[in-house]
């Protein structure tokens, strides 16, 4: 058998492992790549799928990896121009119209969740029957770009197959600040979809339309304990809002205190959904690190943002995970919107000192389509939506009000070196690990590492 190819700061695709895990439990023969964890060429990719010889080729189709996903289409579709190519995701989901309309090489949009709707597909492609039977999706009729109606969201998550894993043979790793945080075998998790919060720089309550589905406990262990039995020992729940029902998390985490699940996990937690009774749970349940969306030290960036929170509920959120004992607090911030003030953005940075995490993680603000922000750049005439739609764009370099990003990057990286280098800090992370196992563990296993960490500056688009 081949050995596994190590991929760091990744996950495996899980849109994809679930459409191929639905697709084979119809007895559909399915084979998955993640070109970005193999390292290959689109020459490469372009190879693995004429030795395949699908029918379908579909693309998981991301901000930064759709213009990527239309080079492999044009060069596939050179050398198989009968091949069905299918694009979803988020990219995808919002940029049907554009991409069939500026791509010919790619033939159907799946839009939303692509599980049952790529069924569809194939049993219309076995049938030779028309797609405008398969409900949420965008495809070309007659030189016309034609959508079928919305499919609608999948309520019962329980009722899906579980993710194969198994179909890619990489051996995954998380990082967080160049530092490779789950060393240990590695692997991604849901165990909810959706978000009911209307953050204006996020595009998922438009994917998910504001509901928040959750899996029931019993199905989440039933998956824990295989993922146990594969010998994964390191998880990361990648919910869009997995700490939204506290009493859900509890409940969660005292059954896999009580079922000895014994992997690690990490996750994101919103600052007003953090009680210490629940971070308390979490911690006695393995969880070892969180990631809290902060954003702001400034409520007017806040609310502008409109993410119902403040940043007292922010301190109040790390002073509960340090004393429920969590090892690793990741606290994440978005600078450069517009009117904010040179002042503001100090205050922010400034503010992840005065929260004592342990990473801070600084992002300027980005705006693509999907997003409210995008929309709203779009209305006041800031942005020429068909210049970039397909790249997205930092804020502050299309809205007049703002502090222009050179200048925010030079202060992020100011901020880095004061903030790693204050002597509390190296004192404290010095006393965290010789109390932590997993802080240790961190320090040994990316000790050969140690010339590729880099300053964790995010310029996210």
């Amino acid at each position: 058998m081949r050995e596994a190819k190590k991929m760091m700061g990744a996950a495996p695709p899980l849109g994809l492992l679930y459409i191929a895990a639905v697709l084979e439990n119809e007895g559909v023969e399915v084979s998955l790549l993640d070109q970005s964890a193999m390292g290959l060429s689109i020459k490469g990719v372009v190879d693995w799928v004429k030795k395949e010889d699908p029918e379908i080729l579909g693309f998981s189709t991301l901000n930064v990896s759709g213009r990527n996903a239309v080079l492999i289409a044009e060069a596939v579709k050179r050398e198989n121009p009968d091949l069905i190519i299918v694009f979803g995701n988020f990219y995808a989901t919002f940029n049907a119209e554009r991409i069939l309309k500026k791509h010919p090489s790619v033939d159907v949009i799946v839009r939303g969740e692509g599980e049952h709707t790529a069924l569809e597909l194939v049993k219309c492609l076995e049938k030779g029957g028309s797609f405008k039977e398969a409900s949420g999706i965008t495809f070309r009729w007659k030189k016309r770009v034609v959508s079928t109606a919305d499919r609608p969201l999948i309520k019962d998550l329980d009722a899906i197959p579980f993710p194969d894993r198994s179909l890619l043979k990489v051996e995954y790793h998380n990082t967080t600040a160049g530092i490779n945080v789950a060393p240990k075998k590695f692997t991604s998790f849901v165990s909810s979809r959706g978000c009911v919060f209307q953050c204006r720089f996020c595009g998922c309550r438009r994917l998910a339309r504001n509901l928040w589905r959750p899996r029931s406990v019993e199905n989440i262990l039933e998956e824990l304990h295989l993922l146990a039995s594969e010998g994964y020992r390191q998880i990361m729940f990648v919910d869009d809002n997995f700490t939204l029902n506290p009493k859900r998390v509890i409940k969660l985490c005292q059954r896999m205190r009580q079922e000895k699940v014994g992997i690690e996990w990490i996750c994101e937690g919103r600052v007003d959904r953090c009680s210490y009774d629940m971070m308390q749970e979490m911690v006695k349940a393995n969880c070892k690190m969180i990631y809290f969306g902060i954003e702001s030290a400034n409520q007017k960036v806040l609310d502008y943002y409109n993410k119902q929170t403040t940043p007292e509920q922010a301190e109040v959120a790390v002073k509960n995970a340090r004393k429920a004992g969590v090892d690793v607090i990741v606290g994440s911030f978005i600078l450069g919107a517009p009117n904010e003030t040179r002042r503001e953005i100090q205050n922010t940075l400034k503010f992840a000192e005065k929260l004592n995490v342990d990473i801070p993680q600084f992002n300027i603000l980005a705006a693509f389509p999907g997003t409210d922000i995008w929309e709203e750049l779009k209305m006041k005439g800031f942005l020429n939506e068909d210049q970039h739609w397909e790249t997205g764009i930092l804020v502050p370099d299309f809205h007049p009000d703002t502090v222009p990003c050179s200048e925010i990057e030079r202060m992020i990286h100011e901020n880095y070196r004061h903030f790693l280098l204050r002597p509390r800090y190296i004192l404290t992370q010095g006393a965290r690990m010789l109390t932590s196992s997993y802080r240790f563990n961190l320090l040994v296993n990316n000790l050969t590492r140690i010339d590729t960490i880099s300053e964790s500056v995010r310029l996210i688009i």
